[in-house]
């Protein structure tokens, strides 16, 4: 039996908010295919948010290294990235 799939009445956004504290690892890469999947299967909209509130560990070259990883993996987002302290 095959499940039905009901289409989502309302439009999906989702987002990755890693923070750029260090390098990228298999866990964040987990945390942003999961809503990029959603979001491409779905129409919808995936945003970046960059969560860069903790000011001493947080640090460009850590960003630097998210937005290549995602570029890499083929990760693309359709906003931001959003930088939370510029917010």
């Amino acid at each position: 039996m095959t499940p039905v799939r009901t289409p989502v009445s309302t439009p999906v956004r989702t987002r990755f908010a890693p923070s750029p504290t260090g390098f990228i690892h298999l866990g964040n890469i987990r945390s942003a295919l999961y809503p990029w999947a959603f979001a491409r299967a779905n129409q919808g909209v995936f945003i970046l948010r960059i969560e860069d509130t903790d000011e001493e560990r947080s640090s460009q070259a850590a960003v630097d290294v998210i937005l290549e990883g995602m570029q890499w993996l083929g990760l693309d987002h359709d906003e931001g990235p959003f930088y939370q302290m510029q917010r």
